[in-house]
């Protein structure tokens, strides 16, 4: 009975193990590296909240255990984790960026991995610990270690993180990782204006909230967010290598909301990001 028990436990996680590869064919991708190439899958896309095609913030690159925010997509981490301990990087603290913690608990009590440190500001990590695994919210907190972000933090594949400061209500922090030979930026919950070009100067990959289409500038004035063409004028002035749009508003409509055309007439390496994409860099 034990021994039934034990597998009726582990059947969502591979199912969804199952899902994950396929999709994994289907983009032509590997989990594995050589040491030259790191995987940088986009687990969740949508800001706000979920819907039918896309879930809210995490970034995750697998093969170091480096993972920006824990929206409502952080529940595919555990059929992605290849190390034993992992790194947790928080924007700030509002729901969509940090609802999934609470997905970890049967990760880290079955052992699968063995410590998972949770790096933020200050604000962001007592709202954490004293809201979201509050007694009435959340009562079990799982065993994480939640660290101060320092200002530059050793990741793996001797990496460094450094981070900024975003306009955002409530504040928000923007992270820059460089190793040798290659580098990223993630700028999510931030109004784009300009004031963050010489922090991505130059990375290869810049993935960069844009929560509403050209036309909303008013909205994302009012809410710290982006609209498109700020973003891709700043990834050229910046002279970044690719530029990946993501947090996207869900309710927006079509397959198109930014008129990516238009965006790549501006900076021509320009895509908008989707749950599950991976990328090579």
């Amino acid at each position: 009975m034990n021994s039934l028990r034990g597998i009726v436990a582990v059947l969502p996680a591979f199912r969804f193990r199952l899902m994950y590869l396929r999709i994994k064919i289907v983009l032509g991708g590997s989990s594995k590296t050589d040491g030259r190439i790191m995987k940088l899958i986009l687990l969740g896309t949508g800001g706000y909240h979920p819907n039918n095609v896309r879930h809210t913030a995490c970034v995750m690159i697998p093969e170091i255990g480096l993972i920006f925010d824990a929206g409502s997509s952080f529940f595919r981490v555990p059929a992605c984790v290849q190390t034993e301990d992992v790194q947790i990087v928080l924007s700030h603290a509002h729901l969509d960026h940090t609802c999934g913690l609470t997905f970890f608990l049967p990760t880290l009590l079955r052992g699968d991995v063995k410590s998972a440190q949770v790096y933020g500001d200050d604000k962001t990590l007592n709202a954490v610990r004293e809201h979201l695994f509050s007694d009435e919210i959340f009562p079990i907190l799982p065993d994480y270690q939640f660290v101060t972000i320092p200002e530059s933090l050793p990741v793996g594949g001797e990496g460094l993180l450094t981070h900024i400061s975003q306009p955002h209500p409530g504040g928000s922090l923007g992270f820059r990782v460089d190793w040798p030979g290659r580098s990223l930026a993630y700028l999510t919950d931030t109004h784009c204006d300009g004031s963050a070009v010489e922090f991505v100067r130059e990375v290869d990959v810049l993935i960069h909230e844009c929560n509403f289409p050209d036309g909303y500038e008013e909205f994302a004035q009012k809410t710290g967010h982006s609209t498109p063409s700020p973003v891709v004028k700043m990834a050229r002035e910046a002279g970044v290598g690719r530029l990946i749009l993501t947090h996207l508003d869900p309710t927006l409509e079509g397959d198109d909301p930014f008129y990516l055309s238009a965006m790549r007439d501006i900076f021509p390496q320009t895509d908008v990001a989707t749950d599950l994409l991976e990328l090579d860099f």
